[in-house]
């Protein structure tokens, strides 16, 4: 049976593809990647491409950054956005980084990918530490995106994300199991022009005490 992954190049999604590869083999695998303009999407998706490439998985990557130029976000790069706040994950200020309904969008596409392909399960990397401050990162929401995706195609693909009450420390942990290489990923909201990370923005804070609370040592370098 035929499966497809959405795959930013993020700690979470790098897991879980391995996760995958792990228990399906990488014949029948196939990831989506998506450039929606982000701060920092070129680097994450550079590091998904070396990772299909390393465990011998198809990629597809798609452009939406046209479409994403419209939306308000301070994750976004375009010219209207803001600064990226610094903090821990679950802060209020976090909620600027919020880009509007991002994984309805990109789970609707691979939804549409998948009739076309004939892929049954399509996965993304949800985990319970997105809960606070995206709403498409809840199971409410998981529920709802699988009954239309069940309602508006003929092939009845399903929508799952196995990290969803799972926290970053735990996927983590998992990850070091499936010998992840976690130095082909990103985390960082606001890397600099080197791609390094911050080392102080939500997403950099909870990778760091996920590798802490694991006692390893992060692969990647902080300018910070």
């Amino acid at each position: 049976m035929k499966r497809a992954i959405i795959l930013s190049g993020g700690l979470d999604s790098t897991t879980l593809l391995y996760d995958l590869v792990k228990r399906f083999g990488n014949k029948d695998i196939e990831a989506f990647s998506f450039n929606y303009g982000s701060k920092h999407n070129k680097i994450e998706l550079a590091k998904a491409k070396l990772t299909c490439k390393k465990l011998g998985v198809k990629q597809k990557e798609f452009s939406l950054v046209e479409i994403f130029d419209n939306f308000k976000s301070s994750l976004l790069a375009h010219k209207d956005s803001k600064k990226i706040p610094e903090g821990h994950y679950e802060n209020k200020n976090m909620k600027s980084t919020v880009v509007p309904f991002r994984n309805g969008i990109l789970l609707s596409i691979a939804a549409g990918l998948a009739e076309s392909l004939k892929i049954k399960e399509v996965y993304y990397g949800a985990h319970g530490g997105d809960h606070a401050i995206y709403p498409d990162c809840r199971e409410n929401f998981l529920s709802a995106i699988n009954e239309a995706v069940k309602r508006g195609t003929y092939t009845k693909t399903v929508i799952k994300a196995p990290y969803l009450k799972m926290n970053k420390i735990s996927i983590l942990k998992k990850g070091l199991k499936l010998n992840v290489d976690y130095s082909l990923t990103h985390t960082c909201y606001n890397p600099n022009k080197k791609g390094e990370s911050c080392g102080k923005c939500g997403s950099c804070r909870e990778r760091l005490e996920a590798f802490a609370l694991n006692y390893k040592a992060d692969p990647l370098y902080y300018y910070n």
